[in-house]
């Protein structure tokens, strides 16, 4: 890496220190520094979290002292890095832990910190211990130069003679001081994800958390943004983004303090889970991942989707399927026939695979719909008595992959498999059981669970060697929360469901690596970087409507690079034209989930047309920049540009909603162009026999020009899109 030179200069490998020796750790991107001080009491406080200083900066200790402790034993209160419960700090603390003899207090003190070289950047461990209890805390950073991204987390073991309670394990503490703070939130609901909202943070803590346990971030979902000094912007202004990589329960506090400085917490929620930790047993908290942007989200989101293309998406710089999927045509109503002809629509389509959604199995309570059937993963042979192969042969035989829902995290009370082990489902004693969606979760935390849910998906592949890709759905949060395999270790379940569903999600990583999968959980409740470690791509929404979805991907893509994103095409929002719901579609991941045999002749040429530009196109929307250029948050339009990596390629979608009488209408400012070159423009996903409306099309412009000036490209239409190619010359 060009930056790896400068990244290890700032990162110098630290040894214990003397006693009232003061150490500085700093950690650069090419933007930002971390700077974390080992003050003259043993203890590690931040210092600095801003823009780079520069290399050569020689900044004396005392400098530094405004936030690093007073340096006369534990009476010093400063930004401590990771600050234990029962100390003498006034606030929310990053570890909370109960010592074998009920001691509540931890203090940690300074042991040492090394570096080495990572894919991409730097980490940095550092060291530290309890002066009075054999407990240790290791603290993680990996910088990520080019990108400006720090991801962090911690490590916690001890070996006293008994378990300790854990009843708080941040990931990391960061803390800033500002004149003011806002603070911008992400919730939602079932067809209405990630809604964005901002509020301005005042003294005391806002909370940001989920107990849902599995379908986790049905509600609140788990990434941030904090203007700092001023309200989040897209274009200007210091912004903190964070999110945390964690497919369960967390929380993110928000704590304004007596001085107006800001504390900002991230960690799993310690909700219902008091963690009992045996000697030897290492605690490992999520990871937190984080970029300071100085001009804006606009750029901070270009951090997190480069990132997250190169380091942490599985097969983040691989290529996407599209696709056509069969549940919003047929739902569970199909059989063999109708599928090979789906199939075969999909091959006419043009698209990559054909996706078999629910309904394809159970026997003895077969799932004709969603009251039966779950947890029994055998074909149903009424309805496909050829089985699962003979459909992967008409898929070959199109020319198509083929891939296939499963909801393996769930039963059915109502199955064969709850018969035989309802031991395996997690639920109360002693209680009236709750169904949600008519199910329950498998307990996880259970091995024997893991072995099975593991088989479920390697007995399909192994059946089914042209099964390429695993649509993985989880429609309900945990209910009923009582483990029958924990017993007297309830406090463990919400954190052991987690752990057991990576155990799950490693095994099929290491012997089928090459399957792709989409994250779904009745849309988009699993959203998380961690899981996308396993997953190539997420579902957003099961809400498919145009309109509604061009504000949940504007929100997700505040995080997420479009070729994570998964966007269909269905009949929701009939009211619109098939042009506008796949052109909507088509600034992610695009696919279809729809009856094809009910469009026109023109239609069907139109997504035939518009599925071979997005391919042609897909290096360019899915691994380009992304620049959002007008807010459907800000009026009745919308707007994003894609732009490779060569600025040579670009690609312009535009879309009108339901423009107001006579409004004013403004060009549109692309970003990202070379503004030195001339770009050709061309608008593209016309209906056939249609000719473009747009003033510009098929002329040149320079790429100043176009980013200055703009384009003509919004109307008073209702729900009217424009798709424009330019292409340097």
């Amino acid at each position: 890496m060009k930056h790896f030179a400068t990244a290890l200069f700032a990162l110098a490998v630290a040894v214990q220190p003397a006693a009232g020796e003061e150490r500085v750790i700093r950690m650069s991107t090419d933007n930002t520094d971390l700077v974390l001080q080992v003050s003259g009491n043993g203890r590690l406080y931040q210092t600095y979290l801003g823009p780079r200083l520069a290399d050569n900066v020689t900044i004396p200790s005392e400098a530094w002292s405004v936030h690093a402790g007073s340096g006369n034993g534990v009476a010093g209160r400063g930004w401590e890095v990771y600050p234990g419960s029962g100390n003498e700090s006034y606030f929310e603390p990053a570890v909370g832990i109960t010592h074998s003899d009920g001691n509540p207090s931890t203090f940690l003190y300074y042991q040492s910190s090394t570096t080495r070289a990572v894919k991409g950047g730097t980490e940095t461990v550092i060291e530290l211990k309890d002066d009075q209890y054999p407990l240790y805390v290791t603290l993680h950073y990996v910088v990520y130069p080019e990108e400006n991204i720090y991801k962090t987390w911690s490590e916690i073991r001890h070996e006293e003679k008994k378990p300790v309670q854990l009843s708080a394990y941040a990931s990391t503490m960061l803390y800033f001081s500002q004149p003011s703070y806002y603070l911008t939130e992400f919730s939602g609901d079932w067809a209405h994800e990630v809604q964005m909202s901002t509020q301005r943070l005042q003294p005391g803590k806002k909370v940001l958390d989920t107990k849902l346990g599995s379908r986790a971030a049905m509600h609140m979902y788990p990434f941030f943004e904090v203007g700092l000094g001023q309200p989040v912007d897209e274009h200007a202004g210091t912004v903190l983004m964070g999110t945390i990589g964690w497919t369960g329960n967390y929380r993110f506090t928000f704590e304004v303090d007596n001085v107006g400085d800001l504390r900002v917490i991230p960690a799993i929620n310690p909700y219902a889970s008091l963690y009992e930790l045996k000697a030897g047993e290492v605690f490992r908290t999520p990871e937190f991942i984080f970029t300071l942007s100085y001009e804006g989200t606009g750029q901070g989101s270009r951090n997190f989707h480069q990132w997250a293309r190169r380091y942490q998406l599985k097969d983040g710089e691989g290529t996407r399927m599209t696709l056509l999927n069969n549940w919003e045509y047929t739902g569970f109503n199909f059989d063999e026939a109708k599928l090979v002809s789906v199939i075969e629509e999909a091959k006419k389509l043009g698209v990559d695979m054909f996706l078999l959604d629910d309904g394809w199995f159970g026997n003895k309570y077969p799932r004709s719909n969603d009251r039966a059937g779950l947890g029994d993963w055998t074909v149903t042979h009424d309805k496909l008595p050829g089985g699962i192969p003979a459909l992967v042969s008409a898929a070959e035989k199109a020319g198509v992959k083929f891939g296939i829902w499963v909801e393996p995290e769930m039963v059915n009370p109502k199955s064969e498999m709850f018969e035989k082990h309802p031991d395996w489902a997690i639920h109360l004693p002693n209680r009236k059981t709750y169904y949600y969606r008519n199910q329950l979760v498998l307990d996880l935390s259970n091995p024997k669970v893991q072995d099975y849910v593991y088989g479920v998906l390697e007995g399909i592949l192994k059946e089914n060697p042209g099964v390429k890709y695993f649509k993985w759905d989880c429609n309900s949060p945990i209910t009923n929360i009582y483990s029958p395999y924990l017993k007297d270790r309830q406090g463990q379940l919400y954190i052991d469901y987690v752990r057991g569903l990576y155990n799950v999600l490693d095994r099929l990583a290491e012997n089928y690596p090459d399957v792709q999968m989409m994250l779904c959980s009745g849309g988009g409740a699993r959203c998380d970087f961690e899981a996308l470690k396993y997953f190539t791509e997420f579902w957003c929404s099961d809400n498919t409507d145009p309109i509604e979805r061009l504000f949940i991907q504007w929100g997700f893509s505040q995080f997420m690079p479009a070729k994570a994103m998964c966007a269909h095409v269905t009949n929701w929002s009939r009211g619109t034209s098939v042009k506008f719901r796949t052109d909507v579609a088509s600034m992610c991941k695009l696919g279809f989930d729809i009856n094809l045999s009910g469009m026109n002749e023109q239609e069907f040429q139109y997504c035939q047309a518009a599925v071979a530009n997005w391919k042609r196109l897909q290096s360019v929307i899915m691994d380009g920049a992304q620049y959002r250029l007008v807010s459907p948050y800000e009026g009745e339009h919308m707007a994003v540009n894609y732009v490779d990596e060569a600025r040579s390629h670009a690609v312009l979608f535009a879309y009108d909603i339901y423009p107001r009488f006579q409004e004013k209408l403004m060009p549109v400012r692309l970003q990202g162009l070379d503004p030195s070159r001339m770009y050709k423009v061309e608008e593209i996903n016309l209906m056939p026999g249609r000719k473009s409306s747009l003033a510009a099309h098929g002329k040149v412009f320079s790429g100043d020009y176009l980013m200055k000036i703009g384009l003509n490209v919004l109307s008073l239409s209702k729900t009217r899109s424009c798709v424009v190619e330019l292409m340097a010359q």
